[in-house]
C-alpha cells in the first residue's frame, strides 16, 4: 500500500484503520494518521451503542464505539419516549402481557421467541441500566 492509499486492508486480528503505517501523515500532511485495531467496533453511542459496547469489553475484546454525536446528544437521549417494561412499579404488571403486545403490534410478523425473551429480560435490564447511571424519569415515590 502507499501512503496515500485509503483502503481498508483485511486484518484477522480485528479491525483495522485505514493507513499502511501506525503512523502517516495525511497527503496534504496536515494531521497524522493513527491506526488503531480492534476486536470490535460498535457505531452508534446511544443506549443500545454504549450498552452493546460495555458487553463486549465485559466479555473481554478490545472495543471501540464511535459516534456522530455526543452521547447525550443520542436519539435514546433526545426521544425522551420512556422504556417499556414489566417493573411493576405502577400497577400489577406481568412480561406475558407486554409480549403479547408486542406480538400482536408486529402483526404476528415478529420472532415470539426472541419477543418472549426480550420482554422476560427487560425488567432486570432495567434496573441494570438503573444502576449504571442512566438518567430515568421517577415517580412522585422515586421510582422508575
Amino acid at each position: 500500500l502507499s501512503r496515500h492509499s485509503r483502503r481498508a486492508q483485511p486484518v484477522r486480528t480485528g479491525i483495522r484503520a485505514f493507513s499502511a503505517s501506525p503512523i502517516a501523515r495525511s497527503p496534504k500532511g496536515d494531521y497524522n494518521v493513527v491506526d488503531h485495531t480492534y476486536d470490535a467496533l460498535v457505531v452508534g453511542a446511544g443506549g443500545a451503542g454504549l450498552r452493546a459496547a460495555l458487553g463486549l469489553t465485559e466479555a473481554g475484546l478490545n472495543t471501540a464505539c464511535i459516534s456522530k454525536l455526543f452521547p447525550t446528544r443520542s436519539h435514546t437521549v433526545a426521544a425522551q419516549g420512556g422504556i417499556n417494561a414489566a417493573v411493576g412499579n405502577a400497577h400489577e404488571d406481568d412480561w406475558r402481557w407486554h409480549s403479547y403486545d408486542t406480538v400482536k403490534g408486529s402483526d404476528w410478523l415478529g420472532d415470539q421467541d426472541a419477543i418472549q425473551y426480550m420482554c422476560r429480560e427487560a425488567p432486570a435490564t432495567v434496573i441494570e441500566l438503573e444502576h449504571y447511571g442512566v438518567p430515568f424519569s421517577r415517580n412522585e415515590d422515586g421510582t422508575i
